[in-house]
């Protein structure tokens, strides 16, 4: 097994485990175990947590940056590409109910934590907002563009946490369906 592919093996693996168990419950020892790795090969491709934190950071952003560019690809109307990102609390709702949202967790336990590294986290949230922002502006919502963006987010982060609370999966399908109408109210 090639460093590369040892190393995206070890990305993987403390992306799931951060996602499932925390962050801040998740050691080296649990990642290497998971990977199959001696703590000796394990520290050849990362020196810390923090750099496997960075790591797993950048392979959501540009994780999420692909779905965004897969919608436009696919879909040819603004409403539609703001439709799939609304959808993903749906398509997700089995690991959401269980763990919440990957992003909103882990952004929420690096700000509980003051960890240096929260910035960067919430990068994905702002690729999110960016994008939503701009389908609004070409869905004909230029001056509320970043506040409908905003809406948006917040609906898909307080759906995964009532979800991860109370593990309605009803809600989560009345939810959605409440959030196509409404931005079917800014369709032209």
């Amino acid at each position: 097994m090639g460093a590369a592919t040892t190393r995206a093996q070890i990305v993987e693996a403390a992306d799931r485990l951060f996602y499932r168990n925390g962050f801040d419950h998740t050691s080296f020892a649990d990642i290497a175990a998971t990977v199959g790795l001696s703590r000796g090969n394990f520290y050849y491709h990362f020196k810390s947590k923090d750099h496997i934190l960075g790591a797993v950071i950048e392979a959501r952003v540009a994780e999420r940056r692909e779905w965004l560019r897969q919608w436009e690809a696919e879909e040819p109307e603004p409403a539609r590409r703001i439709e799939r990102f609304i959808e993903l609390v749906l398509t997700n709702r089995e690991q959401i109910q269980s763990h919440g949202c990957p992003v909103g967790t882990l952004t929420t336990e690096l700000a509980k934590l003051e960890h240096p590294m929260l910035g960067q986290a919430a990068c994905v949230f702002t690729a999110f907002r960016t994008w939503l922002a701009e389908q609004f502006t070409l869905l004909g919502q230029p001056e509320q563009a970043d506040e409908l963006a905003m809406h948006v987010l917040a609906f898909s982060q307080g759906v995964a946490v009532m979800a991860n609370a109370f593990g309605d999966q009803a809600f989560i399908a009345r939810e959605v369906d409440r959030m196509r109408d409404w931005l079917r109210t800014y369709e032209r």
